[in-house]
C-alpha cells in the first residue's frame, strides 16, 4: 500500500466528513491519535470540542441554534483505563461500557450499526488505542450500509500490532461530497507520520482541511514510556 502525505490527502478531498488517525511517530516515542468533524449544515457546524474529563466532547457554539443533537452531540474520545477510545459518535459510550463489562472491541460494536441518516446512512467509525510495555496495539472499525442499501450493515475491524514508526492509519466517513454522501471505501489509508510537535502537526492537519466545512479538530500524544498525555484542540467557532 502506498504511503500518502495526510496533508495532501486531506487537501485532495473537500468533504470527508469525520476522520480517525491513530500511528506512531517516527522516532517511536509517541502514539498519535487525531480526530476531526466537518459540516455542511448550520446544525452540524455548530459545534465544538470541549475536554471532558480524560477525553473530549461536542458542544452547540450557540445553543440557541441547536436543532436536533441526536447524531451531532456526543463524546468522540474517552478513557478506559489504559485504553483511549475515539469514535464519530456515540458508540464511544457503547465501547466503554461494554470493554468495561469484558467483552471486546468488536463485542461491543456488533450491538451498533451505521447512522439512522438516511440517505447517507453515515457510517461509524471507532478506534481503540491500548498501550502496553512502552509500546501499543490499535484497532480501527467502520459499520456501513450495503452500497447505500441500510437493509444490511457491513462490519469490518482492521487490527494493528506493534505498528511501525513514522507510519499511521487514516479513515473518514466519505470519499467526498455528493448526495447522497458515499461512504468510505477500502481498509484504512496508509500515512506517513514524523516527528512534528503536537502543535505543528495539529495546525497541519487544520490548515490542510476544507475552509469552508472544517469544525474541530482533537489531536493527542501518548507518551509510550511514561503515558503522559498531550492534547490540542482547535476549534473553528470561538
Amino acid at each position: 500500500m502506498k504511503k500518502l502525505n495526510i496533508e495532501a490527502e486531506l487537501q485532495s478531498n473537500s468533504y470527508p466528513g469525520r476522520g480517525i488517525l491513530v500511528g506512531k511517530s517516527l522516532d517511536g516515542k509517541n502514539a498519535v491519535i487525531a480526530y476531526f468533524i466537518m459540516g455542511r449544515s448550520e446544525n452540524s457546524r455548530n459545534r465544538i470540542f470541549v475536554e471532558d474529563g480524560d477525553g473530549i466532547r461536542t458542544q452547540a457554539f450557540d445553543e440557541s441554534k441547536l436543532e436536533d443533537p441526536s447524531l451531532i452531540i456526543y463524546a468522540p474520545v474517552r478513557v478506559l483505563g489504559n485504553k483511549t477510545i475515539v469514535t464519530n459518535g456515540d458508540q464511544t459510550d457503547t465501547i466503554y461500557e461494554l470493554m468495561n463489562n469484558q467483552l471486546t472491541f468488536e463485542q461491543a460494536l456488533r450491538t451498533r450499526e451505521f447512522e439512522p441518516d438516511a440517505p447517507n446512512y453515515t457510517p461509524r467509525i471507532s478506534s481503540v488505542v491500548k498501550l502496553s510495555d512502552n509500546d501499543f496495539n490499535f484497532a480501527i472499525s467502520i459499520l456501513k450500509s450495503a452500497g447505500g442499501n441500510p437493509d444490511s450493515c457491513q462490519r469490518y475491524t482492521f487490527s494493528y500490532t506493534s505498528p511501525l514508526k513514522g507510519e499511521g492509519r487514516f479513515i473518514h466517513t466519505y470519499m467526498g461530497d455528493g448526495s447522497p454522501l458515499p461512504s468510505f471505501e477500502g481498509e484504512p489509508k496508509l500515512v506517513e507520520l514524523g516527528n512534528d510537535d503536537i502543535n505543528t502537526f495539529a495546525d497541519k492537519l487544520w490548515n490542510a482541511l476544507n475552509e469552508d466545512n472544517k469544525v474541530s479538530l482533537f489531536v493527542r500524544y501518548i507518551e509510550l514510556e511514561s503515558g503522559k498525555t498531550s492534547s490540542v484542540i482547535i476549534n473553528k467557532n470561538k
